[in-house]
């Protein structure tokens, strides 16, 4: 296969979207995705690094653990993890990011493009606190475009569903996964 190097080229396979496919993309948030991400427990958060690497990170929490201030402003919350901080550093590097959220049972999801920033302010975190505790920091993203995504790839991927349900027993845990991974790539063997 001949690798794709044009724009030119990419359209000859993928013709222009449909006009109210480039028409749904909003400078803002509305009212319908305002409510589907206050319903959502999880998001994907997107980042990249000042080399352009990308980086990204799963969010959970109660459905609206992520807050809308404003239809160009929304707080999601650091909340305890591994420390490795990746998105932080990220942030500071490049603030360029990019949001998925998901609805469990709803297949359309809600992408979100923005720029933000990291904010310890007592009343933002304040805001963002669940289950009686604070995070460390709270993530602001001004919002740059927002639309609803087409569903098709998690109809096909029948993520809700049972289909594509696994036993867990195929993967050892991740504790064990991790060890089997350290003792790989320790230094000097």
């Amino acid at each position: 296969m001949t690798q794709i190097t044009s724009l030119e080229q990419l359209r000859e396979l993928y013709p222009e979207p449909m006009e109210i496919v480039q028409k749904k993309v909003m400078p803002a948030l509305d009212v319908h995705t305002i409510t589907f991400i206050e319903h959502s427990p999880f998001a994907l958060f997107s980042s990249i690094d000042s080399q352009g690497n990308v980086d990204v990170s799963p969010k959970g929490g109660e459905p609206g653990f992520i807050k809308v201030l404003d239809d160009k402003t929304i707080l999601i919350p650091d909340t305890a993890g591994n420390n490795r901080v990746d998105g932080l550093k990220n942030i500071l590097e490049n603030p360029g990011v990019g949001l998925l959220f998901m609805v469990n049972g709803i297949n359309e999801i809600i992408r979100v493009k923005g720029k933000a920033s990291i904010h310890t302010d007592a009343d933002l975190l304040e805001l963002c606190g669940e289950g009686g505790k604070l995070p460390k920091v709270v993530i602001k993203v001004a919002v740059e475009s927002a639309f609803f995504h087409c569903p098709k790839a998690l109809w096909v991927g029948k993520l809700w569903g049972n289909d594509y349900r696994v036993d867990r027993s195929f993967l050892p845990n991740l504790g064990e996964i991790v060890q089997d991974q350290i003792a790989i790539h320790k230094p000097g063997e």
